[in-house]
């Protein structure tokens, strides 16, 4: 093992016994501020999640470009949990560990004898994090859910994000499983404050649905107090402002304005623009008149952007001080300076890599060590050692896999 000691979580024994993205990663977290994650999966595949990147609609790499980031920092242990003598070595640990992160269904839980009530009695100390599609109550909380479904869909965001009568898209993979794996990260850490006050453990719980209605409490909110929503455009209608439009470029790039609404901005957009007859066009002399001729003030901007690149607009609009953003495309990110010069994204600090930068997590202490990406371990690539630690003879670790156990 590495000595993390200093960090603020050395010392700190974490429990992963979860599959995917949510509850794994805040687990993941916890070990880049140093504590000691052992990652639970099953004989064989493991975690489903490691061949995430190796499907047929993802991006094609020899690299696990998925398991890298999220699987960092841990140690792997296979365990088929299906056992008596496998749960009994889990059950050991958990008498050991401060954090014990699940999703697992409720049903798999009830039948394997790990649920909250079932663990609580053997570690007072220890804090249960539970992660669930749906939530712990309710007529739904027995159904299993990814993000795409729980997060996306039954919020509302999947309905709201799109454009005029456009059919809904589809949410990419782990875009609410990641913020989620934050809220669960924030809901340990507060319970180990309680902890550190009280002295007792507890069981935290956070969902995917709860996560999704959070990113979408804006309008959600406007739902629940019965809020009259706009007819939906369904695409007919001209636009009514530039902010609602991407205009393309000379080199078929997109760019987006924001926060273009007053007089005074649109004057030093058609500036910035080159479009000085547009300040005394009769339409476009005022504010007024400008939202009158949203849908030729538009055309007109359009027309404009296509004469320069994307590169070229955003040098004239910085240096005007237009706020404006290019609509990034997925290869933009590995060139994009502001990712780098923040940590957003960091090199790797162990060997075995396969990367020259890894994305960090969006926590930030001023001060405060973190381990930084090291390697994401193999299905079952620490089981021995583990096993060892907790005082298993090489004959009785020998056994445990020739029996299946492990």
């Amino acid at each position: 093992m590495t000595d993390d000691s200093g960090l603020i979580f050395s010392g700190l024994k974490v429990l992963d016994v979860g599959t995917w993205i949510a509850g794994p990663v805040s687990a993941t977290i916890l070990a880049d501020f140093g504590a000691s994650v052992i990652k639970v999966e099953s004989p064989g595949l493991g975690d489903p999640f490691r061949a995430l990147a190796g499907g047929p609609l993802s991006p094609n790499s020899d690299v696990n470009y998925c398991w890298i980031t999220d699987g960092r920092n841990k140690r792997s242990i296979t365990l088929n949990l299906k056992t008596p003598e496998a749960r009994h070595i889990l059950i050991r640990l958990v008498k050991e560990c401060d954090v014990y992160v699940t999703n697992q269904p409720f049903p798999t839980r009830e039948k394997l004898g790990l649920r909250y009530e079932d663990l609580a009695p053997l570690n007072e100390r220890m804090i249960y994090a539970s992660l669930t599609a749906y939530g712990e109550e309710g007529p739904d909380a027995q159904l299993e859910g990814f993000d795409g479904v729980a997060w996306w869909a039954r919020t509302g965001l999947m309905d709201m994000v799109r454009a005029p009568g456009a059919t809904p898209g589809m949410s990419v993979p782990g875009m609410g499983d990641h913020p989620t794996a934050v809220t669960m990260y924030a809901a340990i850490v507060t319970a180990l404050m309680r902890r550190e006050r009280t002295g007792k453990g507890g069981k935290v719980h956070t969902s995917l649905l709860a996560n999704g209605l959070w990113a979408n409490a804006c309008l959600g909110q406007a739902a629940l107090v019965e809020a009259e929503f706009p007819v939906r455009d369904d695409g007919s209608a001209p636009p009514r402002s530039p902010n609602r439009v991407l205009f393309e470029t000379a080199d078929k790039r997109l760019l987006q304005l924001y926060m273009v609404r007053t007089q005074e901005e649109l004057d030093g957009l058609f500036v910035a623009a080159g479009r000085l007859d547009m300040l005394s066009d009769p339409r476009f002399m005022n504010l007024e008149s400008r939202m009158a001729n949203a849908a030729p003030l538009i055309a007109e901007l359009k027309a404009t952007f296509r004469q320069k690149t994307a590169k070229e607009w955003m040098a004239i609009f910085r240096a005007e001080g237009v706020p404006v953003t290019l609509v990034a495309e997925m290869q933009d990110l590995l060139h994009d300076e502001q990712l780098y010069a923040n940590r957003m994204v960091v090199p790797p600090t162990g060997p075995g890599v396969p990367a020259k930068v890894v994305i960090n997590h969006p926590i930030n202490i001023d001060g405060l060590a973190t381990v930084g990406p090291r390697h994401a371990p193999e299905v079952g690539e620490h089981t021995a050692e583990v096993l060892a630690e907790m005082g298993f003879s090489e004959a009785e670790i020998a056994g445990f896999a020739e029996r299946g156990v492990t």
